[in-house]
């Protein structure tokens, strides 16, 4: 692997003039574009707390409210790659543009289904618009920002992901239960199309336009293909698996996605050796920060992505807890997350691997007192024991997504920056979903086995060890990079 310090410098190409100034107009655009990254990760994890009304009110099964779910996030992940790549080439604006634009008539469409089936066909498309929508981010966050100021925009990301995550919970119970106009669980789709319609009108004046330096090639549509279906596939294989009892059919979806990456990798570096601008930059993959980050990423989002789904699972079923009674004590993750990232920004140029590495082990300290707590208070004793573990786990997760963001990206070069971010948003994402199929795996056959009245808190504790193990995977694998990695 070559040395961050070897990769050579990058020349961003604009159509609108040089990136916005460091100021106000600065600050106007990250708040939009960063907007865009909290609606799309809200929706990701919102749609838990939604499932027991849509089935109520659309008379949908099982089978169909998991794909209400999963649809959106195979769709998300499946097209991050394939987004950034498009904001490389025709402009990270205008795909974040028309990428909001999509994702705020998709939100419609899905408030206005009136079968389950619309609403399945209308979440997919909401994923694809938002992974059109989302790679642009953080190419636009490195355009608009250099050095210090760029650190410390990164760390700022990764605080919005967590807080999506983390307040998802609670938004969703607040917006069901508050019922408004009688639109019950439409409402959590409502909400995104005024919030996208005063992005999208501040964003066309005050966001910069910026693309690669190879915006002059077409895209490269077979590895887009390709590495879409494989994506997808993997994905969709692992979310629905667990719910079908693992039948041949998905051994022969994850077979056949192996296959699709393999062709993917020959493609890529045939195009790369041609000169012909592949999807996916290989040069990417030989800078140690940027590849030892992406699997850090991979195993810290398996770990913290299904934390939410497993807790919701333990707080509303196996406590009786009300959708907004369980966003409540997600709350204290919120509390935990938000003070630890807002130390992280401050110290976000001083980022190494070790201090990176220090957040996932924070985490998994938090899961371990949290599952020892569940197991101790059983089923009645109270949840507000809870909180001081609970807390403690987000202080970890601010330690870790910002930081581990900033430490990723800052090593990749700016004429990739889109690229790079696609990469990222689909270890993080895929991490999340995937996880969710993991803890999945656990959860309810630990449910089973348990067969007492305490089976919720035995089997979310159960959950949380390979949860652990992740976090500790995570935090090795961040010592692997270099103590400080060249900043571009």
């Amino acid at each position: 692997m070559t040395s961050e310090a070897s990769t050579r410098p990058a020349v961003e190409e604009s159509e609108t003039g040089p990136p916005a100034p460091h100021g106000a107009p600065a600050r106007g655009a990250l708040a939009v574009v960063l907007v865009g990254t909290f609606i799309s990760v809200l929706d990701f994890f919102i749609a838990n707390v939604s499932v027991p009304a849509i089935q109520a009110d659309l008379h949908a099964g099982s089978a169909q409210v998991q794909l209400v779910v999963a649809g959106y996030g195979v769709a998300f992940t499946a097209g991050l790659i394939t987004g950034g790549r498009l904001g490389d080439l025709y402009g990270r604006r205008r795909m974040y543009v028309l990428g909001m634009t999509l994702f705020m008539l998709a939100s419609a469409w899905c408030a206005m289904a009136q079968n389950v089936d619309v609403l399945i066909v209308a979440r997919i498309a909401q994923g694809a618009s938002a992974a059109l929508m989302v790679p642009q981010v953080l190419g636009i966050i490195g355009t608009m920002y250099t050095g210090a100021a760029r650190d410390r925009a990164f760390t700022v990301y990764g605080l919005v992901i967590g807080l999506a995550g983390v307040f998802g919970q609670f938004i969703g119970g607040a917006l069901i239960t508050a019922d408004v106009a009688g639109l019950s669980w439409r409402t959590i789709f409502l909400i995104n199309v005024p919030l996208c319609l005063v992005c999208l009108a501040v964003a066309r004046r005050s966001v910069p336009e910026s693309r690669g330096a190879d915006g002059g090639t077409r895209l490269d549509l077979t590895g887009a293909l390709l590495i879409t279906a494989a994506l997808g596939l993997i994905v969709y294989a692992l979310v629905e698996g667990q719910s079908h009892d693992w039948p041949v059919w998905v051994w022969a979806c994850l077979a056949l996605a192996a296959v699709l990456l393999a062709l993917t990798v020959l493609h890529l570096r045939r195009r790369a050796a041609a000169g012909r601008g592949p999807l996916i930059e290989p040069s990417l993959f030989r800078v140690r920060t940027f590849s030892v980050g992406l699997v850090a990423t991979v195993l810290y989002f398996l770990a913290m992505g299904s934390f939410f789904f497993v807790l919701a699972l333990y707080l509303q079923t196996g406590r009786s807890l009300s959708p907004l009674e369980s966003g409540l004590v997600f709350l204290a993750v919120g509390v935990g997350y938000f003070g630890s990232s807002i130390v992280s920004a401050r110290f976000a140029a001083k980022v190494t691997a070790r201090t990176v590495a220090a957040g996932p082990l924070t985490l998994a300290v938090g899961y371990a007192v949290t599952a020892w707590t569940a197991t101790g208070l059983g089923t009645t004793g109270s949840v507000l024991w809870l909180l001081p573990p609970l807390l403690l786990a987000g202080l970890g997760m601010g330690l870790t997504t910002g930081p581990l963001t900033n430490l990723v990206l800052g090593a990749a070069v700016p004429e990739h920056a889109a690229s790079a971010s696609g990469l990222l948003n689909t270890a993080q994402e895929g991490g999340a979903a995937v996880g969710v199929a993991i803890a999945g795996t656990v959860f309810f056959p630990a449910l089973a086995d348990a067969g007492s009245a305490d089976s919720y808190p035995h089997a979310f504790a159960v959950t949380l060890i390979p949860l652990i193990a992740f976090c500790v995977a995570a935090s090795a694998t961040v010592l692997l990079a270099p103590g400080r990695a060249a900043r571009h």
